[in-house]
C-alpha cells in the first residue's frame, strides 16, 4: 500500500481530528480541507484544494481506509486505518503524527501525541515504533541519526520504501568515518573547555 502526498496529509488529519475533536467528527470535506490545511501542526504546510481531498479521499476509499457517511445535508468522511492496518490507539496516534509532521525523534512524538495518547516516557514510544517496524511489512523505518542529534528520526513506509541515500535524511547524515572525526573534535572542545575552568578557577584562587 503507498499513498501520496495528499493522501497521507488527508489521513493524518481524519486520524488526528478524530481523536482530539470527536464532537466534530466524522468530518465535512470543508472542515477537512481546513485540517489539512492547517499552518500550525504541520510539516510541511499545505494548500490542498478542494478537488485535492475529494480525490484522496476516493482513492483510499478503494483501499479500505476512509469511508463515506452520506445525510441528507452533507456527506462526512471518516478514517478506517485502525481495522485495515489492525492498529491500537497508541500505534495509531505515532503514524498519525508521522503522516502530519514527517520524520520525528521518540522524544518529538511523545511530546506531540499528548492530545491523542498520554505515553508515561519516551521508552514506551520507542516500544511503539519498534513493534511497528517489526511487523511482517513494516510501517516504519528508523533513519539514521543526524550530526549532533542525540536520537535518531523515525519515518513512515506508507509512501514507499525508504532508500538508503534518503534514509540519511535530505540534510544528509554523516559516515562513520566523518562522525568519528566530529567526536573527536567534540572530545577535545571538551578538554580544552575543562583547561580553561581549571585556569579561571586557579585565577580566583590566587586572587582571594
Amino acid at each position: 500500500m503507498t499513498l501520496n502526498a495528499a493522501e497521507l496529509r488527508v489521513l493524518g488529519a481524519l486520524i488526528e481530528k478524530g481523536i482530539t475533536t470527536p464532537e466534530y467528527y466524522p468530518l465535512s470535506l470543508n472542515a477537512l480541507v481546513n485540517a489539512c490545511n492547517q499552518k500550525s501542526s504541520r510539516d510541511p504546510v499545505m494548500e490542498l484544494s478542494e478537488a485535492d481531498v475529494r480525490t484522496a479521499l476516493f482513492e483510499m476509499e478503494q483501499l479500505g481506509l476512509v469511508r463515506v457517511l452520506s445525510d441528507a445535508r452533507v456527506s462526512k468522511f471518516e478514517q478506517l486505518a485502525y481495522g485495515k492496518l489492525s492498529l491500537g490507539r497508541p500505534e495509531i496516534a505515532v503514524l498519525g503524527l508521522l503522516f502530519l509532521r514527517g520524520p520525528q525523534t521518540p522524544a518529538e512524538l511523545r511530546a506531540r501525541a499528548e492530545r491523542m495518547y498520554t505515553f508515561d516516557d519516551t521508552t514506551g514510544v520507542t516500544a511503539i515504533l519498534d513493534r511497528l517496524a517489526g511487523r511482517e511489512e513494516p510501517l516504519v523505518v528508523q533513519l539514521a541519526r543526524l550530526p549532533g542529534a542525540r536520537e535518531s528520526r523515525w519515518m513512515h513506509l506508507l509512501s514507499g520504501a525508504v532508500e538508503n541515500a534518503a534514509a540519511t535524511s535530505e540534510r544528509g547524515a554523516v559516515s562513520a568515518a566523518e562522525e568519528t572525526v566530529l567526536q573527536d573534535r567534540l572530545a577535545e572542545l571538551e578538554r580544552l573547555v575543562k583547561s580553561l575552568e581549571e585556569r579561571v578557577e586557579a585565577l580566583e584562587q590566587a586572587r582571594g
